[in-house]
């Protein structure tokens, strides 16, 4: 499943929704991620976004794995709506963003 704590994609939908997607701070952020983490986080993102279901999470991650060409941080940074890809590939997978959220 995910190769990343929830607390860990809670604070980057915060940097995200606090100074944007393509700021430092969450570029940083994912920089300092290990590539298991980051591959969970764009498949995870992936999911939200309607582009794998809940139920292809290992193909969504096989396939963030294969075809990362560019670093995660600079993928990511240019998708707007990132916090709330976040967030509905997390309550597609059964986590309750709200209570993770409140731990921050």
């Amino acid at each position: 499943m995910l190769d990343i704590s929830t607390g860990k994609i809670v604070r980057v939908i915060f940097l995200s929704r606090e100074y944007g997607p393509e700021s430092t701070q969450l570029a940083d952020y994912i920089s300092g991620m290990n590539v298991d983490e980051q591959v969970s986080l764009v498949a995870l993102m992936w999911v939200g976004r309607e582009t794998y279901s809940a139920d292809e999470f290992a193909e969504a991650k096989e396939t963030a794995r294969v075809e990362a060409t560019a670093p995660t941080e600079q993928y990511l940074s240019g998708i707007p709506g990132l916090a709330g890809y976040l967030e509905d590939g997390l309550e597609a997978l059964g986590i309750d963003v709200a209570d993770a959220e409140d731990h921050m």
